[in-house]
């Protein structure tokens, strides 16, 4: 008759799972370090939102104020709603386009010739590696007053006066979307990739003998096995609702643009570092981050309720 000792099960348990565990420990536990030091550590800083915060000065020498920074907003509230109109626009406007990946990784799947597909995926995905610096010094070689575009217009007799595209702010979120789309759309498809290169093949092959076609099968076994990845990203993608990026609209930015480009994110730099009111930018970036929190919990609940499914 075979043992049953608790302890004896266990340690047999340890002995046979360890190694693996091990591994997986190792493999991850850079990236949980990085995690810590760069998303938990630095909400240590929040403190400064409650504080008189001069530079120099160690923590506990400085002035405890409370709420003070927080109830400040207020008299802000004109700048910081037009930061947070343009923060939404550009993000709703994301959202919507949020299914652009999925059908780029489908239709970049059904392409059979494997040099044809990796030439697309490389030449789409190379822009995300390219700088937010670089990408505008591109912009105002071509698109400027004096760059390639109105020279080239100017000379087929096309315009007389040249075009202010990157001057226009009646067409700045529009010129921001396409640029972003334009830097993105590759290395965002390319988790849907891997998700479709995880779907077993037997699916299709089954498929194909029930007299399916490709379009088909694309539409009732690729699309459905992507939509777990997919509702996961909405959902963190819903939760980042208010952090549409910094780098390229301080590059973008103008006088002419600043009021339909200017973000959350890029009004708390220019009050903390611009006008070195660190602790009225804390204030900000905490109640952002809660507004950030909520839609994702509300998002989350969505998803459960509808889907069955949910991040959490």
């Amino acid at each position: 008759m075979r043992s049953t000792n608790p302890q004896t099960q266990s340690r047999g348990r340890r002995k046979k799972l360890n190694p693996e565990r091990l591994k997986l420990t190792l493999l991850a536990l850079p990236f949980l370090l990085f995690t810590i030091a760069f998303s938990y550590v630095p909400l240590f800083g929040w403190g400064l939102a409650f504080t008189n915060y001069r530079p120099g000065l160690r923590f506990d020498k400085l002035e405890f104020v409370g709420l003070k920074y927080f109830l400040l907003i207020g008299t802000y509230w004109e700048r910081i709603l037009n930061a947070l109109r343009n923060t939404l626009v550009l993000a709703l406007i994301s959202l919507a386009l949020f299914g652009l990946p999925i059908l780029f990784a489908i239709l970049l799947n059904e392409i059979r010739r494997p040099f044809a597909k990796k030439f697309i995926q490389t030449v789409v995905t190379l822009p995300n590696f390219v700088s937010w610096v670089i990408v505008y010094a591109i912009c105002f070689g071509l698109f400027s007053s004096n760059g390639l575009l109105n020279m080239v217009l100017g000379e087929l007799g096309l315009i007389t006066q040249p075009t202010q595209l990157m001057a226009n702010k009646n067409i700045a979120w529009t010129f921001m979307t396409v640029l972003g789309l334009w830097k993105g759309l590759g290395w965002s498809s390319i988790i849907y990739l891997a998700a479709i290169a995880g779907i077993d093949g037997t699916l299709y092959e089954a498929a194909y003998v029930d007299g399916a076609n490709r379009f088909h099968c694309m539409w009732y076994i690729t699309v459905p096995e992507l939509m777990p990845t997919a509702l996961v990203l909405f959902l963190l993608q819903i939760g980042n609702i208010l952090s549409v990026g910094f780098e390229q609209y301080l590059l973008f930015a103008n006088s002419l643009t600043a009021s339909k480009l200017t973000v959350i994110d890029l009004l708390t730099y220019n009050i903390g570092l611009m006008s070195q009111d660190y602790s009225f930018a804390t204030a900000i970036s905490i109640l952002r981050s809660i507004v950030s929190i909520l839609l994702m919990s509300i998002a989350n609940g969505m998803a459960k309720r509808i889907r069955g499914e949910s991040l959490i």
